[in-house]
């Protein structure tokens, strides 16, 4: 019995929206795992952050992707740049980044956060 569903049937251009967000969204399947099945601890979260906000940022401004997926991607490093802005209130992120061995202040140097925030820390 015909169901009429190829009217649901995804388009060219909706298949190809669906791999470039596919493959951009694999960052967040990447942390996803990471976080969930390694021993992460406080001192990965900036780096985490600071990778997946680097993938969007590139991304963002792709003008060989389909405007939509550019429009997730702006929404998507906003509610990122917001949930990051958090990290700024809690004392224990800069501790553990700071007191980590292989961090120290050198993460926040190499990376190119401001003098001012490195005091901070």
């Amino acid at each position: 019995r015909e169901h009429n569903l190829r009217m649901l049937e995804l388009s060219e251009a909706e298949w190809d929206s669906a791999s470039e967000l596919c493959e951009i969204l694999k960052v967040f399947k990447d942390a996803t795992t990471f976080f969930s099945c390694a021993t992460p601890n406080l001192a990965t979260v900036i780096p985490a952050i600071d990778h997946i906000d680097e993938i969007l940022t590139s991304h963002e401004s792709d003008k060989s992707l389909n405007g939509s997926v550019r429009a997730a991607l702006s929404l998507g490093k906003k509610t990122l740049d917001r949930y990051y802005s958090l990290t700024d209130s809690s004392e224990v992120y800069r501790i553990a980044m700071v007191l980590h061995p292989r961090h120290k202040l050198s993460y926040f140097q190499t990376t190119g956060w401001t003098a001012d925030w490195i005091q901070t820390a």
